[in-house]
């Protein structure tokens, strides 16, 4: 089924029909392609991003070459390019796990990027990820390539490098392997956990040039400073790593943004005080208490109460650091001028997949056929079905679903395309 998406203009955007930022997403899901690109067009812009075709899936990694002569089609321009570098070294994410290529491979990979941006001159913000165990096959060839990346950057390849490490479990090598990476570093690169987000932060660094503060508040403070899942680092330093990688400062007193972080306790209460806080300036709410799952009761109550509507960003769809990456790079940008169309558009895109489709479709769906049957017409169908009892959608407009597909053919994630009535 061929999908369309959310917002009026994306579908120019995803072209290139207008100059600004490019993106080299990471792969093709929607969380990773479609999500930083929305944010990008909030200004007003269009953003360049290569069609789903060109980038990998979880069977098929990118093209390499096809993405750098996709690159390298795109018309002259002094805007940043924004690349996730594993989709052109190894294929993906899912591929960096297990290539058989040798570093010298992956770099030799890389390498036509480094020469376009001796070309072109256009800054680059980039990232890598170190893999999660135990699916990594050859660790330390992609640690090689890592430190292959911190030297260009301090050669200036890179305006800005993210060094970030994918779903660290306890005792994870990849927390030893980003402390030590730390120490030789150069001052243009940050290392912190993260993958699915990160395109979307460095978009939000690449188009808001100076930092915001943020002013970060937990619905149970004490569990705040526990160590959390996928990350290997409490909850509050994972806040603050994203909240400085999506250009932010992190402050106590008054600042341009308050980061709600819902992480457990009384989902009634927490709505309430979401909705005091909104009195007092701007809000986002990462919704963090469970993983791939947000809390039906926040967000009901929070729907209820019509406040989900003047929220700045929301997230709940994924891990404690994707929906934090994500809340804080929409927000940062929402904080700029923006299209208010287009803001009112992504709110109800994102209270769509991280709500509606996460706490609610996705576990209709897994009940109604096997994860094997989902990649068909009849699951395609079932999905369009269970998933149009929950619209129309309102949040500042009230949106109809159209279309909706499962784009890896798994129940994870979903695409779909919402139409302003």
């Amino acid at each position: 089924m061929p999908l369309r998406f959310t917002l009026p203009l994306l579908g120019a955007a995803l072209t290139g029909l207008a100059s600004a930022q490019t993106l080299i997403p990471l792969d093709s899901r929607p969380a990773t392609r479609v999500l930083p690109a929305l944010i990008a067009s909030l200004a007003g812009g269009s953003p360049q991003v290569p069609q789903a075709a060109l980038l990998g899936d979880a069977k098929r990694g990118a093209d390499p070459e096809a993405l750098m002569s996709w690159l390298n089609s795109r018309p002259a321009s002094s805007d940043p390019l924004i690349v996730a570098l594993d989709a052109l070294a190894y294929g993906g994410l899912v591929q960096s796990r297990t290539s058989e290529l040798t570093a010298a491979q992956a770099v030799a990979r890389l390498e036509p990027l480094r020469a376009w941006q001796a070309r072109t001159g256009q800054p680059v913000y980039a990232f890598i990820t170190l893999p999660r165990e135990p699916d990594a096959t050859n660790r330390a060839r992609n640690l090689e390539v890592v430190r292959t990346m911190l030297e260009w950057a301090r050669a200036g390849v890179f305006k800005e490098l993210h060094v970030t490490w994918d779903d660290a479990l306890a005792n994870s090598p990849a927390v030893r392997e980003g402390a030590a990476l730390q120490r030789q570093a150069p001052e243009n690169v940050r290392i912190y956990p993260g993958a699915d987000e990160v395109l979307s932060m460095l978009t939000a660094r690449a188009l808001t040039r100076q930092e915001a503060t943020v002013r970060v508040e937990y619905s149970v403070p004490q569990a705040a400073r526990q160590v959390i899942r996928y990350e290997g680092i409490t909850l509050t330093q994972s806040a603050e790593n994203h909240a400085k990688a999506s250009g932010f400062q992190v402050v106590e007193g008054p600042a341009d943004l308050t980061l709600y972080v819902f992480n457990g306790g009384d989902p009634r209460r927490a709505a309430v005080r979401i909705s005091t806080l909104l009195r007092q300036g701007p809000i986002a709410v990462a919704d963090v208490e469970k993983v791939n799952l947000g809390n039906t009761r926040l967000w009901r109550d929070l729907q209820t109460l019509r406040q989900h509507a003047n929220l700045r960003a929301l997230a709940a769809w994924g891990t404690p650091g994707n929906n934090l990456g994500s809340a804080l790079a929409h927000a940062r940008v929402s904080l700029g001028p923006v299209d208010p169309v287009r803001q009112d558009a992504l709110l109800a895109r994102e209270f769509a997949n991280d709500v509606i489709y996460s706490s609610r479709v996705r576990a209709a769906l897994r009940a109604s056929l096997p994860e094997d049957q989902l990649n068909t017409a009849a699951g395609q169908a079932t999905l369009l079905r269970l998933a149009q009892e929950y619209f129309p959608l309102r949040v500042g407009q009230e949106y109809t679903l159209k279309d909706a597909a499962l784009p890896w053919g798994r129940s994870y994630e979903w695409d779909f395309n919402l139409q302003p009535r």
